[in-house]
């Protein structure tokens, strides 16, 4: 046998492996969805029987959903609807759980959520765009194993951007937060408000695609924006209402500006030593699995590397994270999410690094602060 032809099937035995998973992971029983139910545990694999049954107590846990989330419904036709919805979102949680092992999927705020809705009112990001501005190549020997900039003091509090499609100014301000820490020493809370508001610049490729506050934007143009008036005002000054409202910045109120931004090479090494020297990174990711995520590390056999639609923060990495014993450990990414702190891991996400998993290295970028007093 030739080299030619060991390398095509070694591939073909690669492929085959992948779809043997797939073809695993959509099959799903009674069992898998009474694990989805328990409270303590989101998903426990016991013995197989009829699918359907593994509904017959669905309600009872839809119940306990809408105590523990607060949920209002208008009537019973909407809580009918809801009801609908949370069985449906429960074989999505058992088909993402196979597809991702690493991590526990499971009962989330999100589970009454049809996609769409999920899409319009929690994401936001829009189809990215690739400046040609690229970060300066950085050394990468010496990088620790682990790094966390929330050890450091360099990340706020968790925010929370409601029912408003808001995510790309909630990854641009943590990355100016970041970067204003790392010049200043002080961490400052800045307004995602003024960006739902005021920003409304376009892309520069793409000029009919501009920021629209709870209709989506980049962080990227709004980095743009952030240069071009002059800076960001405070949370406090200038607070969020997850909603688009009328444009009320005051320049002499400015607790943050940007001097530069760029973006970073999809090179894991290039995007660790950015994170390390730079501060906190603006990253955008598909979202797919986020809705279902519980914790660990998330690391699914398919996830769209291209579709990007979720503006997060990259606030550090770690060089293994629990895995099942069955499966190896991973080195993952620390990410910064703005769902507030009742969703995932405290309201962060473990995302597998060394793959571009749900397209993670593939918009990355890092910006560099102004002292307030700069002209």
């Amino acid at each position: 046998m030739t080299m030619n032809n060991v390398s095509i099937l070694s591939f073909a035995l690669f492929i085959s492996a992948i779809v043997v998973e797939i073809v695993n992971a959509s099959s799903f029983s009674a069992s898998d969805i009474n694990g989805v139910l328990r409270e303590d545990n989101p998903i426990r694999q016991v013995i197989d029987h009829d699918f359907e049954k593994g509904l017959l107590d669905a309600e009872t846990h839809f119940a306990h959903f809408v105590k523990k989330f607060n949920k209002k419904y208008s009537g019973e036709e909407e809580h009918a609807q809801r009801f609908s919805i949370f069985k449906s979102n429960l074989r999505k949680v058992v088909h993402h759980q196979k597809l991702d092992r690493g991590a526990v999927h499971g009962i989330t705020k999100f589970s009454d959520l049809t996609e769409e809705e999920f899409h319009r009112h929690h994401l936001g990001l829009r189809a990215p765009s690739f400046i040609n501005s690229p970060a300066p190549v950085l050394p990468t020997d010496d990088l620790p194993e682990d790094f966390d900039w929330r050890d450091l003091g360099a990340v706020t509090p968790v925010k929370n951007q409601g029912s408003c499609g808001s995510c790309w100014t909630f990854s641009t301000t943590g990355a100016i937060e970041g970067a204003t820490f790392i010049k200043t020493g002080k961490l400052v809370s800045l307004s995602e408000q003024q960006l739902v508001d005021c920003d409304h610049e376009c892309d520069p490729s793409e000029p009919g695609e501009c920021d629209s506050g709870c209709n989506g934007g980049l962080m990227t143009t709004a980095y743009e924006y952030a240069l071009k008036a002059g800076g960001l005002q405070k949370e406090e000054d200038y607070p969020y209402t997850g909603t688009d409202g009328i444009c009320k910045f005051d320049k002499t109120k400015v607790a943050a500006k940007v001097a530069n931004f760029s973006t970073v090479s999809i090179d894991e090494g290039q995007i660790a030593a950015n994170l390390v020297k730079n501060g906190p990174l603006a990253v955008g990711v598909n979202a797919v699995f986020m809705q279902t995520y519980v914790g660990g590390v998330s690391c699914p056999f398919v996830c769209s590397k291209r579709n990007l639609d979720h503006g997060v923060l990259l606030v550090g990495y770690g060089a293994a994270g629990y895995a099942p014993s069955r499966l190896k450990e991973k080195p993952f990414w620390i990410i910064k999410n703005s769902w507030g702190p009742d969703w995932g891991e405290q309201g962060y996400y473990k995302l597998c690094r060394g793959y571009n998993v749900c397209g993670v290295n593939t918009m990355v970028s890092t910006v560099a602060a102004a002292t307030v007093h700069d002209e």
